[in-house]
């Protein structure tokens, strides 16, 4: 009975590590810090190139959201189409939505407004008239994956783990529906749409990436770099700051958004 007791209490603090992620290789390697990959810009010449480590390396933080009250904004970029690109491991299957701009589009998680929990959900805003769309697959709570959304003007699509999970036909460039500021972990001011969970390595471009670029980004892993650089709009690694490293200079703005290292369980590099 007293071994049977000590072999039950080891077993579920070695559980606990692993849920932590004590046992995961990725807590041993190498760290990427803030910054220390960027987009560097020359508009007179239009040449965009990577600059400092750019070697995919995972980040030594991402950013934790509470579900109540946490939120980054920055401002107004309008895309005409767009792919927006993130990282998440929500917390808790409730209504989150992980990036927004309230006039065109959505990126969410859960959404009870595409009717299906624990789903990849985007919506755009073509004509006036709002277009939701829910991906098939269950995305896995504690767990990281790559979420995506893309629209080209005549499909929108969204992604889990750099696969095709939902795909609708559709028609006309966004709407822009008076435009509002880009945010972060909270959607529609009209809901309380929250993220609880934690965020990295959010990417925005001005067109609708292919299903192969989506793949090779997910492929990259969570500290991977943007592609198509030319059509890369805002880069928010969540790697300790809010600062968009685009080279375009839409710095976020933060508001009780915890940078946390503590991030390693649930996660298996691609």
């Amino acid at each position: 009975m007293t071994y049977g007791w000590s072999i039950l209490i080891v077993a579920v603090v070695l559980g606990a590590l692993s849920f932590l992620g004590v046992f995961n290789p990725i807590t041993f390697a190498p760290k990427a810090s803030a910054g220390g990959c960027q987009v560097i810009r020359n508009t007179e010449l239009g040449i965009s190139n990577l600059v400092g480590s750019c070697n995919n390396q995972v980040p030594q933080y991402v950013a934790q959201f509470n579900g109540q009250n946490s939120i980054i904004t920055s401002t107004h970029i309008f895309p005409e189409y767009i792919t927006i690109t993130a990282w998440i491991k929500p917390s808790s299957n409730t209504i989150g939505t992980i990036v927004a701009e309230n006039g065109p589009y959505y990126l969410a998680f859960g959404n009870s407004q595409i009717s299906k929990s624990d789903c990849v959900g985007g919506g755009v805003l073509p004509s006036g008239t709002w277009i939701w769309l829910c991906g098939n697959s269950k995305v896995q709570i504690n767990s990281w994956s790559q979420i995506a959304m893309t629209y080209d003007g005549s499909n929108e699509s969204v992604y889990l783990n750099g696969k095709l999970d939902g795909y609708l036909s559709t028609n006309g460039p966004l709407h822009t529906n008076g435009g509002q500021s880009l945010r972060m972990g909270w959607g529609d001011p009209g809901y309380n749409q929250y993220f609880n969970g934690y965020i990295s390595n959010v990417q925005i471009y001005n067109t609708s990436l292919s299903n192969s670029s989506i793949k090779l980004l997910y492929q990259e892993g969570i500290g991977g770099a943007p592609i198509n650089l030319q059509d890369l709009k805002l880069w928010y690694p969540l790697n300790g700051d809010a600062s968009d490293y685009s080279g375009n200079d839409n710095n976020g703005v933060s508001r009780n958004v915890s940078f946390t290292s503590d991030w390693y369980g649930g996660y298996t590099q691609p």
